[in-house]
């Protein structure tokens, strides 16, 4: 079955028209949401917290900052676009007592409503619409004229108009630039956290750790292990993004496309399909959910262990010296506590 794709001429502008939209945080997806709607003529306030830091940034970009109770309360439409953990005690005090009947509330990841942890009443709409990219480049695509692929959802519909809005707010983001796919709540989350977890973060992550380690314990030169399986997968990668598989392999050595064939399920083999099937129903029955909300009400302690543990990986150290080298790639150093900060200010999607 082939799935229905929205675009541009499938959303009304319209269905917003008049209407207040409320951003509830200005981190990498907060603030990208703000000013794609606010750039599309929609009329938007951002809710954050006295003592925020971004209050004064959001300010400098022309919107209008409100506390997050007041910007509630002014709102047609609220997204609440802070990080999972948080969503919870901000809905708890300042959301949920300020919500006027028929708001529309949106979420840019389903996590709260799939895993129970937020329950909207009757008389509001539920919605969502989850950019397919983090913050910046939801940003910079739509600043550069198109636009991030997204999914939406109307997990509630009370006045009859959310799937409407919802596709509305979705071509003010430019999502519908690129096309929108329709979902639920429950298939965005599970799919969401299983791609993060077994390809693109946690997979991703361990099997270059592991070939680094390979080569290297084998007698290898580090700099040259770097080179091969860290530094040359994002030449990789774009060659499947632009043409999937096909593409990259045309685009390879013949030696490179039979090695690919002949190793590559060797790799990974059907005892790592099983993992990831054990991953994926410990996400479907809520124990990774149940995992994460435990660790962060203990104070993430596996979690900043696990952290600092990674943060000082030989691989680390190498290539940043290597990429030292390379300002063409205009790369980046993240230290310990900036990772604390973009672990704070970050919204929703962690990538």
């Amino acid at each position: 079955m082939t799935a229905t794709m929205y675009y541009d001429a499938d959303a009304d502008p319209a269905a917003l028209a008049g209407q207040t939209v409320a951003i509830i945080g200005f981190g990498s997806q907060g603030h990208a949401h703000a000013l794609n709607l606010h750039e599309s003529g929609v009329h938007v306030v951002v809710g954050l917290p006295a003592s925020s830091k971004s209050r004064a940034i959001a300010a400098q970009a022309g919107l209008e900052v409100l506390d997050v109770g007041e910007a509630v309360r002014r709102a047609d439409v609220v997204m609440i676009a802070i990080p999972d953990t948080a969503q919870k005690a901000a809905w708890d005090a300042d959301i949920a007592p300020n919500l006027r009947p028929g708001t529309l509330v949106l979420f840019a990841h389903g996590f709260n409503i799939r895993f129970g942890r937020i329950a909207p009443p009757a008389g509001v709409d539920v919605g969502m619409v989850a950019p397919k990219g983090p913050g910046h480049l939801v940003r910079s695509v739509y600043a550069s004229g198109g636009g991030v692929p997204a999914l939406f959802a109307v997990h509630q519909d009370a006045t009859g108009t959310a799937r409407a809005r919802v596709l509305a707010y979705a071509r003010g983001l430019g999502n519908t630039r690129a096309g929108v796919l329709e979902t639920t709540f429950a298939e965005e989350t599970e799919t969401d956290l299983f791609g993060e977890q077994s390809v693109l973060c946690g997979g991703t992550a361990a099997l270059v750790k592991m070939a680094f380690e390979t080569l290297v314990e084998a007698g290898y030169q580090p700099e040259l292990a770097y080179f091969e399986t860290m530094h040359e997968l994002k030449l990789i990668v774009d060659l499947m993004y632009r043409g999937g598989l096909n593409f990259m392999r045309f685009s390879v050595s013949d030696t490179a496309e039979y090695g690919d064939y002949v190793s590559g399920p060797r790799i990974i083999d059907e005892h790592v399909r099983a993992t990831m099937r054990a991953v994926l129903d410990e996400i479907q029955d809520g124990t990774f959910a149940a995992r994460w909300i435990a660790e962060n009400e203990a104070g993430r302690p596996e979690f900043e262990r696990l952290r600092a543990r990674d943060r000082d990986h030989q691989i680390e150290r190498v290539g940043a010296g290597l990429r030292a080298a390379m300002p063409f790639l205009e790369p980046v150093t993240v230290h310990a506590g900036q990772a604390q900060a973009a672990a704070s200010a970050t919204p929703g999607k962690g990538h």
